[in-house]
């Protein structure tokens, strides 16, 4: 039986708080409020609980979940390399709704998904979000809903969806706007072997920082516009 904890009452903060990291040390999903939308949370470091979570959402290994963390020196460690133009836009929009795309730290014990050796990083914005990072260190979350439907913008449209198969919830209203992150693939700049560095930051999906935000911190870094997905999956 899943549990839901209304994160603005401070009783039921701190113990949903303490059931959700009891929840992800023991491999277990969380429902968590983001500053985009909800998002549906497992140890990034437990290829059992990330394999639940895409079990859960009905997806395949072929959709490998972003992380979020706790703090902007997290990137560091997740990431082969963090570029100055990558440093950039964390240090102009995290915490916040952009997610990066960097070659993984190849030394990582961990299991996301196919990746090709990459790994989709955001800070995000929020006292619950960031507070739980915190204790518990990186997560895999993704939307919380089942592919193909809505991304859940409060802890009931979530439980709708994803039920029992989420152990604790966490509530705290309906999301600020509903517009998941923007995604953007920062892979070209990082060199590989003796190749030199081509290409530039691509959007794969836009989303709650505009392509605007993103031409003022990267200039010509920044590739032309192609036709992206739409933002409705991933937090």
């Amino acid at each position: 039986m899943s549990s839901i904890f209304d994160c603005g009452d401070e009783a039921q903060l701190l113990a949903g708080m303490r059931h959700a990291r009891q929840a992800i040390s023991r491999g277990e999903l969380i429902v968590m409020p983001t500053d985009t939308v909800y998002g549906v949370a497992a140890d990034a470091f437990s290829p059992a609980a990330v394999q639940r979570l895409l079990d859960a959402k009905g997806r395949g290994r072929n959709q490998p979940p972003p992380v979020l963390v706790g703090s902007k020196e997290v990137l560091h460690a997740l990431a082969e390399s963090v570029p100055e133009p990558v440093q950039r836009l964390v240090d102009a929009f995290w915490p916040g709704g952009l997610t990066i795309v960097l070659p993984a730290q190849p030394s990582l014990a961990w299991d996301l998904g196919e990746t090709q050796g990459t790994v989709a990083v955001r800070m995000p914005e929020g006292r619950v979000a960031l507070e739980l990072l915190a204790e518990t260190g990186p997560l895999a979350v993704s939307s919380a809903n089942l592919t193909g439907q809505d991304a859940a913008i409060s802890a009931l449209d979530a439980e709708r969806m994803l039920g029992d198969s989420v152990a604790v919830y966490l509530s705290d209203g309906v999301s600020r706007d509903g517009i998941a992150s923007t995604i953007v693939d920062a892979t070209s700049l990082v060199p590989r072997g003796a190749e030199p560095v081509s290409g530039g930051v691509r959007i794969l999906r836009s989303g709650a920082v505009s392509r605007e935000r993103l031409e003022d911190v990267l200039g010509d870094l920044l590739e032309p516009a192609v036709q992206l997905a739409e933002a409705d999956e991933d937090s």
